[in-house]
């Protein structure tokens, strides 16, 4: 392997390399994918260390069985990342004396504080290296990006960005600092209402940015790629440095002891380190965008209904062909995306997909993240079971929605299935119907969604529901609904996805998806204020594999409502043999 050799070359017993960019994305662009160069592994998260005789490879439970068959096991333990820890490794398979590198532009200080105290324990340490060893032999690695971002119109917006830089400002001087290090390109693009095409799926460009608290902002970006409209639009109040500038502007904030809000999670560990070497105060509070960003204005929760309905018909067009093409045994799974994508494009105000399109059939469902190539393609056949994960991005708002269907045809273990679908959609309607008070964060709520499979002893490996932004991120913080999310209290304006599921390995997987809007809830007599969910998502359910018996009257009565209210708004917008299909599949139970 040439990596071991260069670590070799420069004293190092191994090297860290997770799935990271210079921004702690979760999209990141080809040139910084230095673990798919390594390992092969395609998924969004995972790790890898390498040590001079041996190496393993970390993901989480949504991409165990991908990382299985893209990953050599002979050459790369696999671990489950919160099961087998990489800490955990390290204490297994250092040595004392030994040095293990790591690059600080990608990893934040809190797992960095994990994997430091992990090998000191055995004697080992980490040190920081000045330049990447994957990239000197990388050979065939992609240039950077080097596209110019564009203003994002405040008619999508609802704010201008002025507004926003002052609230921003108050924030920062609220919380006792006199900056904000923003490494987070979504933040960059809420802040001053911009987007880009550097990541696929995405629409950001990656740059940095120093908010402060008077409302200036320095954008580190390369000057060639703002153009004339983009500096009218960012106006006199934003500086656009290179970002070759960067450790300059920290010194500068060094020099005057200046206190600088840091996220600690989000920010790569090189600029608090850079910060404190050169005098600042270093605030380690969450990125002060996050939050505002996260609570919809009216403009953009009213963007995201246009944009959900938009795509409802994108949708029941291809659900009423799909219908009718996949019980003839010639359709493929990357024929059905293909069809999906040329279907949303024709919506107005599209802008791409929002992330890689999951069509899953039969066995392929099971695989959580599974991704469709030339080499994984499985013809959909009758009986199959079928699951479709997919998204929009459009000008106005972020689509996700998650289907699973049932293909005419002889199915083995219907009533299996179907049991499963219908406890899975038990926990789609628990969440969607919940009513909460104000402060109840995700992690508190999601157990509602598990609890009919963990009645018959079985669950799901990933969280139920995540964040999802405005013409942004499809995952999106600071909340979610997941045991391993922050306990962030859920607020009016939020968007989050609705996605409990059930995988049987090597037959079939379900998952059921909408996306939620949080809302104000008016209770007669209750004694604090609560909250409760909107759903946005406008797609039927598949009633062949609903097993009536197992819902409750008011679950019944749920579905049949809302069938009801996807016939109403969906129907008039299709032609008139996809509305005859949608009134068959939204028929009451």
């Amino acid at each position: 392997m040439g990596l071991r050799a260069e670590l070799a070359r420069r004293g190092l017993d191994g090297f860290v390399v997770p799935r990271a960019d210079e921004h702690l994305n979760e999209y990141i662009p080809a040139s910084a994918d230095r673990l798919r160069w390594l390992t092969g592994f395609t998924g969004s998260a995972g790790l890898a260390i390498v040590l001079a005789d041996a190496a393993a490879m970390f993901t989480d439970g949504r991409y165990l069985l991908q990382v299985g068959a893209e990953v050599d096991g002979t050459t790369f333990t696999i671990r489950h990342i919160i099961e087998a820890s990489p800490e955990a490794w390290l204490r297994e398979s250092l040595k004392p004396g030994q040095r293990v590198g790591y690059d600080p532009w990608l990893h934040g200080e809190e797992g960095l504080a994990r994997l430091t105290a992990a090998a000191a324990a055995v004697g080992a340490s980490l040190v920081p290296v000045a330049d990447n060893p994957v990239d000197a032999v990388w050979d065939d690695r992609p240039a950077p990006p080097a596209g110019r971002p564009v203003p994002h119109p405040v008619a999508f917006a609802g704010e201008e960005a002025g507004e926003k830089r002052a609230r921003i400002a108050a924030a920062i001087g609220k919380a006792g600092g006199k900056a904000a290090l923003l490494t987070a390109p979504e933040s960059i693009a809420w802040l001053l209402n911009i987007r880009g095409d550097d990541v696929p799926y995405n629409p950001i460009a990656l740059a940095f940015a120093l908010a402060r608290d008077d409302g200036r902002v320095t954008l580190f970006i390369d000057p060639a790629r703002v153009d004339a409209a983009l500096r009218v639009h960012l106006g006199n109040a934003v500086a656009v440095e290179p970002p070759s500038s960067l450790g300059a502007a920290l010194d500068a904030l060094g020099a005057a002891k200046a206190t600088v809000m840091v996220d600690p999670r989000g920010t790569p560990s090189w600029f608090p380190a850079r910060l404190r070497d050169a005098g600042a105060a270093v605030l380690a509070e969450p990125d002060p965008v996050l939050l505002p960003k996260s609570c919809k204005n009216a403009t953009e929760q009213a963007g995201s209904r246009a944009a959900q309905l938009r795509d409802a018909v994108a949708i029941a067009r291809f659900l009423a062909w799909f219908d009718a093409e996949a019980p003839k045994g010639m359709l493929t799974e990357l024929a059905a995306g293909d069809e999906l994508l040329r279907l949303r494009a024709e919506g107005e105000h599209f802008a791409g997909e929002s992330f890689p399109a999951i069509t899953g059939s039969g066995p392929n469902g099971a695989i959580i993240h599974y991704r469709a190539t030339e080499a994984t393609n499985r013809r959909i056949g009758p009986g199959d079971v079928f699951l479709l994960d997919s998204g929009a991005q459009y000008r106005d708002g972020t689509t996700d929605i998650t289907r699973t269907m049932l293909v005419d045809g002889t199915t083995a273990d219907l009533a299996e299935i179907a049991d499963r679908f219908t406890r899975v959609l038990k926990g789609h309607i628990a969440i969607a119907t919940l009513r909460f008070p104000k402060g109840v964060a995700g992690p508190h709520l999601e157990a509602q969604a598990r609890r009919a499979l963990w009645d018959v002893g079985l669950d799901y490996d990933h969280g139920t529901g995540h964040g999802v932004g405005s013409y942004l991120s499809v995952h999106e913080g600071p909340t979610g609904l997941s045991r391993a999310a922050r306990p962030i209290p859920l607020a009016p304006g939020m968007i989050l996805s609705n996605e409990p599921g059930f995988y049987a390995n090597g037959r079939y997987g379900i998952r059921l998806e909408n996306l939620l809007l949080v809302r104000d809830e008016e209770i007669a007599g209750a004694t604090k204020p609560f909250l409760a969910f909107e759903t946005l998502t406008l797609a039927p359910f598949d009633r062949r594999l609903v097993a009536a018996a197992l819902l409750t009257e008011t679950e019944r009565s749920w579905i049949d409502t809302y069938h009801a209210r996807v016939l109403r708004e969906v129907g008039p917008r299709v032609s008139p043999a996809v509305a005859s299909w949608l009134a068959a599949a939204c028929a009451p139970l």
